[in-house]
């Protein structure tokens, strides 16, 4: 291997790593603003070149092995549903690889062609654009830990979220690499001279303290209350236990066994259970559904749980059913979860009647946003990674919920990174909402978020338990969820503009 070439495989290696560790379980959250730099130093050589097939081709591996590392637990949740796991793997870290490919395109073609457009101006818009490009692509849209999210083990740091969201903090984040990398490595000006590298450096040093200081004053000012007391029920069932119908008694039979336990030592406002708690269709297993509704009436206890829902032979859905404190459910529309995981809950770009396989493809999309009242305020549910689109919570927030409650499974990714990753996202979506979070998973991490986006009685992975928290939140209407994610819809429009300036310089010289 040459020279050059080595150090190209050496920043696209660091360009895996550097990710890697800024997203949990590691809490390093200096390398958040460091975490791109490869990238940067990768695209200042390829600018020099204007080397437009290498910019495509170095653009592509680096994405496609900077998402590999950082999402390598897909083979492993995708195993409990098909040997073809490596497949869908690959083809998900192939599709982040064709949009870090175009994004190194655009930026060396923009820089050849506008050179007085500064790399710390472009770079972060088109980093920014592609993340929201990432969030946006129908049926496989997939937007796991954007840059932004890395930052949530610094939560002081990202109180701002509730003006700008994640992608805001992305943007920061994006440009504090830039900045870094023009005051280690400053590039010439006329007779070799560098120019001082001293200036990037103390901006992203101020950037840091502002944030730093907005952080401090908000978490000082911040009007929270408390909401009430959440029960957290973590069954901790095996992934193939769950639909095997021989087990399927002995699992309601624990849930309810939890739930006595924790409701006899506290006084609970409302109880969670996890996604697809119930491991059957109610129209299969009405007896259950009477044993709900009975527990509510003699607690006197909201519930929320995970199950299955068939509206017709060739509908059905990954569902919410809340019974409230009369042990009613019929008075509430049952949630249905929007957001389908791809290829195991919905075969992307294909009707689900084509499909009629457990837990394969075929699932329905949902359409409400229901609200769900218990004496402590309204509810509304995001069900597994619904936690990672930002919108659905900025949605319920606008309808007026008061908290928000998070269930899911978690069983499928094992001891791997897959559930620290997944808890970090709700982070975010508490402070962009300033709404407090309840979570339920099956096998971990159960816990709930504040409004400022600090975790409470998290519990460990894999073990059986169940768990009362105190559910704090706020009646704060933040600006970016009145607003919207307009940091995103402003970065796309501008990567956009440039993409059209392009263009028509192209077209110009056609002429």
């Amino acid at each position: 291997m040459t020279g050059p070439s080595r150090r190209t495989a050496v920043l696209i290696a660091l360009g895996a790593v550097l990710p890697a560790l800024s997203y949990p379980p590691f809490q390093v959250p200096v390398l958040s603003f460091v975490a791109v730099t490869p990238a940067v130093v990768l695209l200042r050589e390829l600018e020099r070149a204007t080397d437009l097939r290498r910019a495509l081709r170095l653009g592509f591996w680096y994405g496609l092995v900077s998402q590999g590392l950082v999402l390598y637990w897909l083979v492993v949740a995708l195993w409990h549903f098909t040997p073809l796991s490596a497949l869908g793997y690959l083809a998900t870290i192939a599709v982040y690889g064709l949009w870090t490919a175009g994004l190194f395109w655009l930026v060396v073609r923009a820089r050849s062609c506008f050179p007085a457009v500064p790399l710390w101006a472009l770079f972060p818009v088109v980093w920014t654009a592609m993340d929201w490009g990432i969030g946006h692509q129908g049926d496989i849209r997939f937007p796991w830990l954007g840059l932004g999210t890395s930052l949530a083990d610094a939560p002081i740091l990202v109180q701002w979220a509730d003006l700008a969201g994640a992608r805001g903090a992305t943007l920061w984040l994006a440009w504090c690499s830039v900045m870094l990398v023009e005051a280690v490595l400053p590039r010439e000006q006329g007779e070799g001279r560098a120019t001082i590298g001293w200036r990037p450096a103390a901006l992203v040093l101020l950037s840091i303290a502002l944030a730093g200081a907005y952080g401090a004053w908000r978490e000082r000012a911040l009007p929270v209350r408390t909401a009430g007391i959440v029960g957290l029920v973590q069954p901790n069932v095996g992934f193939r236990e769950k639909w095997n119908k021989t087990y399927q008694d002995s699992i309601m039979a624990d849930l309810f066994a939890l739930s006595r336990r924790l409701e006899d030592s506290t006084r609970l406002d409302l109880l969670l259970w996890p996604e697809a708690a119930v491991p059957n269709y109610f129209v299969s297993r009405p007896d259950w559904d009477a044993m709900l509704a009975q527990r509510g009436r003699e607690t006197r206890t909201p519930l929320l749980t995970g199950g299955l829902d068939a509206t017709s032979l060739d509908d059905y859905y990954n569902a919410a059913f809340f019974y409230d404190s009369t042990g009613d459910r019929t008075a509430y529309p049952v949630f249905h979860k929007h957001y389908l995981v791809p290829i195991v809950e919905r075969v992307p770009f294909v009707p689900p009647r084509w499909f009629h396989l457990h837990w394969f493809g075929g699932f329905g999309k949902g359409r409400g946003l229901p609200l769900y009242p218990t004496a402590v305020g309204r509810f509304g549910v995001l069900i597994c990674y619904e936690s990672i689109f930002a919108d659905l919570a900025r949605d319920y927030r606008r309808r007026g919920a008061d908290f928000l409650v998070n269930i899911t499974n978690d069983a499928w990714y094992g001891r791997t990174a897959g559930p620290y990753q997944h808890l970090t996202h709700l982070v975010m979506r508490a402070i962009e909402t300033r709404m407090g979070i309840a979570r339920a998973a099956n096998s971990g991490i159960s816990a709930t978020v504040d409004p400022l986006g600090h975790v409470h009685a998290a519990t460990r992975l894999e073990v059986r338990t169940a768990e009362a928290s105190m559910l704090v939140t706020s009646d704060v209407m933040t600006w970016y969820v009145r607003l919207g994610d307009w940091v995103g819809t402003l970065a796309v429009m501008a990567t956009l503009g440039f993409a059209g300036m392009l263009g028509v310089q192209a077209w110009k010289r056609r002429a």
